[in-house]
């Protein structure tokens, strides 16, 4: 018997196999361990700066932002790292520690997820509704950099959304 065709089939089937776009589990840890650490501590230092910067008793609306793959996250920090006063005290450094979670984060989608991600949905949310009122430039870079730290808080929660597209 001649098992050349059904050994080519098998051969191309671990080609075609090994060719997904799916990251290895290994690489998924270590990126959610990574994004843990630096929200976490971004998070602290939110929290540092908020005591010093927003007067007690300050409430903001209680919209959640969309939490709904790697690309909404990526584009939910770059919302508020463009909403952040670069004026207000400590600001600039976790403004820059934002960008660069986002950076590493954007880096992840375009090596790990396809290409063809579809039209972007329109934002929604907390930072859609700091979106609309940019012209109040110190107002909305604090309640963005609280909506900053509830969103972190709720990533951290929820690092599975770390692993979807």
């Amino acid at each position: 018997m001649d098992y050349t065709p059904a050994l080519l089939v098998l051969s191309l089937l671990q080609v075609f196999s090994m060719g997904t776009a799916s990251p290895l589990p290994k690489d998924v840890l270590f990126m959610k361990s990574k994004v843990k650490m630096n929200a976490a501590q971004l998070t602290r230092k939110i929290d540092s700066s908020l005591k010093l910067l927003v007067p007690a008793g300050w409430t903001i609306s209680p919209h959640l932002d969309n939490l709904e793959g790697l690309s909404s996250i990526v584009r939910v920090l770059e919302g508020y790292e463009n909403l952040l006063s670069e004026t207000l005290d400590g600001v600039p450094q976790l403004k820059q520690e934002v960008s660069s979670l986002r950076g590493y984060l954007d880096a992840w989608r375009h090596g790990h997820c396809s290409r063809d991600q579809g039209p972007k949905p329109p934002m929604q949310g907390r930072l859609a509704q700091l979106l609309s009122h940019k012209e109040y430039v110190h107002t909305v870079g604090l309640e963005a950099l609280m909506g900053l730290k509830d969103f972190l808080n709720q990533l951290l929660k929820n690092l599975d959304h770390l692993g979807t597209c």
